[in-house]
């Protein structure tokens, strides 16, 4: 059976969107490694899972540079699903995620949009 392990995350600097992905979001970090020409392999997923991850990239160019914030053209891009939407929310406030919108109740479950430190957008999401 095949899945997707990894989706790249074009970044500014990998210090910066490794505390912020690990503090702020609570993701775990799963390896950071040392390619020996001045990048790195580093990858987040949420804590306690053993799904898809974040493959950290830090930007090579002006046109990488760019792209950083704007990987999916404003749209919400990425989905962070979690068991405990009012807990969740309520810490990632507190570790100032900033939400775009007031936690919302639809049929298919609790949502809220936010913007990482880049300005792409999430939805925290606990499914119905």
């Amino acid at each position: 059976m095949s899945h997707i392990a990894l989706v790249t995350l074009v970044v500014r600097d990998y210090d910066e969107a490794l505390t912020y992905y690990t503090d702020a979001l609570g993701f775990e970090l799963v390896e950071d490694t040392d390619r020996g020409d001045g990048s790195r392999w580093v990858v987040v997923r949420p804590r306690g899972t053993q799904g898809t991850g974040l493959l950290l990239a830090r930007a090579k160019d002006a046109a990488q540079l760019e792209s950083v914030g704007a990987q999916t053209g404003g749209r919400v891009g990425f989905f962070l699903h979690t068991e405990d939407f009012a807990g969740d929310h309520e810490r990632m406030r507190a570790a100032g995620v900033r939400f775009l919108e007031e936690p919302r109740h639809e049929a298919y479950g609790s949502v809220a949009v936010f913007e990482d430190l880049y300005g792409n957008r999430w939805d925290l999401l606990q499914p119905a």
